[in-house]
């Protein structure tokens, strides 16, 4: 929640001033999945986790919420699922290894080695959002409507989300 510092601009003598409450009192944490088939539009499926520092509650998402993800993703998807990882320690936990060894029958799972370097469509998704300028909410509410708002703009553009297949070593075939 605290704001980027940045340049901005203003009348001649008067400075802006962006206010902010809760000053770092949370964090909005998002999971995603840019979903790929020959022949159909692009899909985006995520989920969203808001952090507001209470006692007990967890911080970013746990392997359990990647599950869940994932079956979400293959109930609206109807029918097998080829995932892609990176490296992200989430997705090198054991029970998760054990979750994707026990659905092998309709989830094939590819993790990117280690020492790979490669772009991946979900990244190119962030950075495309980032480009579009700074944000300064006044509390964690209003910034998780805005990460939503522009995550349903994305749905709805099937373009953004094949333009960003573009940028990996990755391809579409049947």
């Amino acid at each position: 929640m605290t704001p980027p510092r940045a340049r901005t601009w203003g009348r001649i003598g008067h400075t802006p001033v962006v206010r902010v409450r809760d000053r770092g009192s949370g964090q909005v944490s998002m999971a995603g999945m840019a979903c790929y088939r020959p022949g159909e539009r692009s899909r985006l499926i995520y989920a969203i986790r808001e952090y507001r520092g209470r006692e007990g509650e967890p911080k970013g998402f746990a392997w359990r919420d990647f599950r869940d993800l994932i079956v979400r993703a293959r109930i609206q998807l109807g029918g097998p699922i080829v995932l892609v990882l990176d490296n992200a320690r989430i997705h090198l936990v054991p029970p998760l290894k054990a979750f994707f060894e026990a659905n092998a029958h309709w989830l094939t799972v590819f993790q990117y080695p280690p020492t790979h370097q490669t772009s991946t469509p979900r990244k190119a998704l962030v950075a495309g959002q980032a480009r579009h300028g700074n944000l300064a909410t006044a509390n964690l509410d209003q910034l998780t409507q805005a990460v939503k708002r522009k995550l349903k703009m994305i749905q709805y553009r099937p373009q953004l989300i094949d333009g960003c297949l573009t940028g990996t070593d990755l391809s579409i075939s049947d």
